[in-house]
């Protein structure tokens, strides 16, 4: 299980490196080649969401004892991926600005004002997104929480279904050892009886050979 989230973090590593590279060429280029570059981006970037997903699919199979390592290696590529997507934005914003001035030439104060407008609804999405984001970690967190406490109440029924195992195993030596001492209690008194009743035998024998010696007498 492990090799396989390993192999993803490889291929995580390759793909953000190379759209880093990327990132930083879109200020410097323009036309068709900044749009088809930013369009390539964005694809890869979609596939790193999904590589996470399936990175952080995987270490939800892990056991509990080593999940912890792998969620903070987890942790660290999601905000490693949160910058990249900050970068990007950033990118796409100084692409959008350039193809505006093309579109409206240079007028000044307009440029200004579609600008201004331009980062303000920028800033809404990023507040927006974070609070996403912030809402999709508490989901992840909650769960953890959740599998934990189900982990932990799986362990304590084992625990309780072991200590009823050995209660009946306990009731059942009881319930043995109790019919042992009912048939040895039974012998005592039989012996006892039988010893009784021997000693009658041998009292009366004795009195009838004095009886008959006196009388012989």
């Amino acid at each position: 299980m492990s090799s396989d989230f390993e192999a993803y973090e490889q291929d995580f590593g390759t793909l953000t490196a190379e759209i880093t590279n990327k990132i930083g060429r879109i200020p410097k280029l323009g036309g068709e080649e900044k749009t088809q570059l930013v369009l390539n981006v964005d694809k890869q970037l979609e596939e790193v969401r999904e590589l996470m997903e399936q990175m952080d699919l995987e270490v939800r199979e892990l056991p509990i004892q080593s999940r912890g390592m792998y969620q903070s290696r987890l942790k660290s590529y999601k905000g490693e991926m949160d910058k990249l997507e900050k970068d990007f934005k950033r990118s796409r914003i100084a692409y959008s600005d350039e193809v505006r001035n093309e579109l409206l030439g240079e007028d000044g104060g307009s440029s200004e004002s579609q600008r201004a407008h331009l980062l303000d609804n920028t800033e809404k999405l990023e507040r927006s997104s974070r609070r996403l984001d912030a809402g999709y970690q508490i989901a992840v967190e909650t769960e953890q929480v959740g599998q934990e406490i189900l982990a932990n109440l799986h362990t304590d029924r084992e625990k309780i279904q072991r200590s009823r195992d050995r209660l009946r195993e306990t009731d059942a030596n009881l319930g043995k050892s109790s019919r042992i001492l009912t048939g040895m209690l039974r012998r005592i008194i039989q012996n006892r009886v039988l010893v009784f009743v021997l000693g009658a035998i041998i009292l009366i024998t004795i009195i009838l050979a004095i009886y008959f010696n006196v009388r012989g007498h």
